[in-house]
């Protein structure tokens, strides 16, 4: 269903383009502001969205439609750039630091102080603004009274785009990459004045090398707990909405936030990537400004309505669906969760392992097999975290399955359901002192399709706990476990479910230093399934709406191109990502109101020979130009990253012109001890 472009609303708005908003250091952070036209000396709740990503000339496509929606429902948004980013004062050090919640704190009370304000204030955002929504609310700030938060982690180290299951995603670079290109765009000199170019150089030289600084941080220590409210749930004492969808990679903590949590709370799991669900790819898209705004009518304006009936989680269940990379659309149905964990509605089944299946009994008889998968083992895994572009979701898994060991059942006679964590648990032996294990689950269609379900991976040297690493002891047998990803599956009569194993999974993770081979006692291996015994539900409204869209030309369409090539000679495969005209294949576009248009390009390049872990090599490649007519920034920025047995090592280059003339060049060659990667 498209969706519905409102023009018509309680309240008519005004859009004020930025508002200073100076803190107790001198700091001025830049904000822009919808506010609804009322009465005289009338007041209303507020509705703060807090990130970097620059109010002016990135999320504005976004913003218009969702905070006029907002606004024209009777609450006043304000939309700020966090210190440090887009027009605003000072220097991004990092994510998440103290010194960005601190900050938080000062905006929520001088909007509560404002005339229009009447001391009531929820905060949503979706990824950074998920993730700070959550933080923020810890800090107990008094006017802050709810929050929704959208594609968000409540553990910064085993849910984030750092590591997974103590394995380095290689999002890691990827996203390290991105925020250089977004934050060595230039200060609009239209908002700041003649000062824009000595502040933008001062954030030039001070910008941090992302991607290493988080990988000096290599397993979960204090900076990853700061920021994790799992530390302690409790510190969160408002209403919480959580939201995510099966095609981005945070949908595990919508059921943990649940589960930790006890203050009044929601949440959803649809089937969408890692966008707003309003915008929800793949569809259906939900009507999430609609449910967002009974959210906030009942905690900010204390009206009675029904956001808290029905069940604490609604949750999107996928049918048996043909695997395709190009997935627009998700067919499936909502079911309810009353509470989470529930014993009632979602049971435990157990799978036992031999021979190449998976039974519900096996004999007691002694079996080992050995495991060791090539190292492009993933070729066909589509990527970590969704973001609604075509080519992104898995494709058919027979390939990679060709290369790792398969378990299966034998066919289904009636459906299966399942909701929530899967689990695998093995005793074996390690030949190498470095190893990983990755799990997968899928859906065999009778036609010998193979969709993915859900994986996970261990980095086997973190058995027992993720905060620190204790070396494998070669041919000493360990209990090891892998928890795979949430998910919600109905598997059809007919079908088959698969196990698939493996010790390498690229280009998703970076190798281990050492191609280990384990060895896997079948008769201690259990498959764990998570069963749904509950009822289908009408689940949310699923009609989207928006307020009108941001005026903008595109300029030129954009395309991600993607491509995996193999050198036989060589036994090295190149898998190559092109996003032409946008990250995301937004293309060239123009922001007509401001005059400003933006172009981003950037080409992922990641090469490996099957014969060397060490080969691993990943190069982005991006373009960055910004600007109107007579003021244009043009920035070229090359990142290579490598390893050794003992290092990473990550080196590359920034150039910038202003107007064709090159002002800035700076490069980087940074080593990073491994340690237990």
């Amino acid at each position: 269903m498209s969706k519905k472009i409102v023009t018509q609303f309680e309240c008519t708005y005004e859009t004020i383009e930025n508002t200073w908003i100076e803190i107790a250091d001198g700091t001025k952070l830049s904000s822009r502001i919808w506010l609804p036209t009322v009465a005289a000396g009338q007041k209303v709740p507020a509705i703060l969205e807090y990130i970097p990503y620059r109010k002016t000339d990135g999320t504005r496509a976004r913003d218009e439609p969702m905070h006029g929606y907002f606004a024209g429902h009777g609450y006043a948004v304000v939309r700020v750039d966090m210190r440090g980013s887009g027009e605003s004062d000072g220097l991004l050090k990092d994510e998440y630091l103290k010194q960005e919640q601190d900050d938080a704190l000062e905006v929520i009370e001088w909007i509560a102080n404002q005339s229009w304000c009447d001391g009531n204030i929820g905060m949503m955002g979706k990824s950074w603004g998920g993730f700070n929504s959550l933080q923020v609310a810890a800090r107990r700030p008094k006017a802050l009274k709810a929050i929704i938060t959208v594609g968000f982690t409540d553990d910064r180290y085993n849910n984030d785009i750092h590591y997974k299951g103590g394995c380095l995603l290689n999002d890691n670079f990827w996203w390290g990459a991105i925020m250089l290109a977004y934050q060595l765009r230039p200060i609009d000199p239209h908002i700041v004045g003649d000062s824009w170019r000595e502040k933008w150089m001062e954030r030039l030289e001070n910008m941090p090398l992302w991607m290493a600084q988080w990988m000096e941080h290599q397993t979960r220590d204090d900076y990853w707990k700061h920021g994790s409210v799992c530390e302690n749930y409790d510190d969160i004492e408002i209403p919480v909405f959580a939201l995510d969808g099966w095609e981005d990679s945070y949908t595990n903590t919508v059921l943990s936030l649940m589960e930790g949590l006890s203050v009044p709370r929601k949440g959803i799991i649809g089937p969408w990537a890692h966008v707003y669900p309003h915008d929800g790819v793949p569809g259906p898209a939900m009507g999430f400004l609609q449910e967002a705004v009974k959210w906030w009518d009942h905690w900010l304006k204390g009206i009675d309505n029904d956001v808290m009936d029905g069940p604490m989680v609604n949750v999107w269940v996928e049918e048996s669906m043909e695997p395709s990379v190009k997935k627009p659309v998700s067919h499936g149905y909502w079911i309810g969760l009353e509470s989470w964990p529930t014993a009632e509605e979602v049971q435990t089944k157990a799978y036992q392992l031999t021979h190449g299946k998976l039974v519900e009994h096996r004999s007691d008889q002694q079996e080992q097999v050995q495991l060791k998968t090539p190292q492009n083992h993933g070729l066909l895994s589509g990527e970590w975290m969704g973001a609604g572009v075509l080519g992104e979701s898995p494709a058919d898994q027979r390939i990679d399955d060709g290369m790792a060991m398969v378990f299966e059942t034998d066919m289904l006679e009636n459906p299966l359901e399942i909701v929530g964590y899967p689990k695998f648990e093995v005793e074996l032996m390690s030949d190498k002192p470095h190893a990983m294990l990755f799990t997968q689950l899928s859906d065999v269609a009778p036609n010998g399709v193979v969709t993915r379900v859900s994986y996970g991976v261990m980095n086997l040297t973190h058995l027992n706990g993720h905060d620190h690493v204790e070396l494998l002891t070669p041919g000493e047998k360990v209990k090891a476990f892998v928890q795979l990803d949430c998910c919600g599956h109905q598997f059809k009569a007919g079908h088959r479910l698969r196990l698939s194993l493996a010790t390498t999974f690229w280009p998703m993770f970076w190798p281990m230093p050492e191609d280990a081979t384990l060895t896997l006692n079948l008769e201690t291996a259990t498959f764990t399934l998570p069963t749904f015994h509950g009822h289908q539900i009408a689940g949310p409204n699923m009609n989207p709406e928006s307020a009108p869209l941001t005026p903008i030309t595109t300029l030129q369409e954009g395309r991600v191109d993607r491509s995996i090539s193999y050198d036989i000679l060589t036994d090295t495969w190149t898998c190559i990502t092109d996003g032409v005209g946008g990250v995301f294949g937004e293309g060239i576009y123009r922001f007509d109101d401001i005059d400003v248009t933006v172009e981003h390009n950037l080409k992922r390049e990641l090469t490996l020979t099957n014969a060397d872990p060490l080969s691993a090599q990943y190069t982005i490649y991006q373009k960055m130009k910004i600007g109107r007519e007579g003021w244009w920034i043009d920035a070229d920025i090359t990142v290579t990253k490598t390893s050794t047995l003992e290092n990473f090592q990550i080196a590359g280059e920034m150039a910038i012109k202003e107007n064709d003339k090159q002002v800035f060049h700076k490069e980087w060659d940074q080593k990073i001890k491994r340690h237990g990667l």
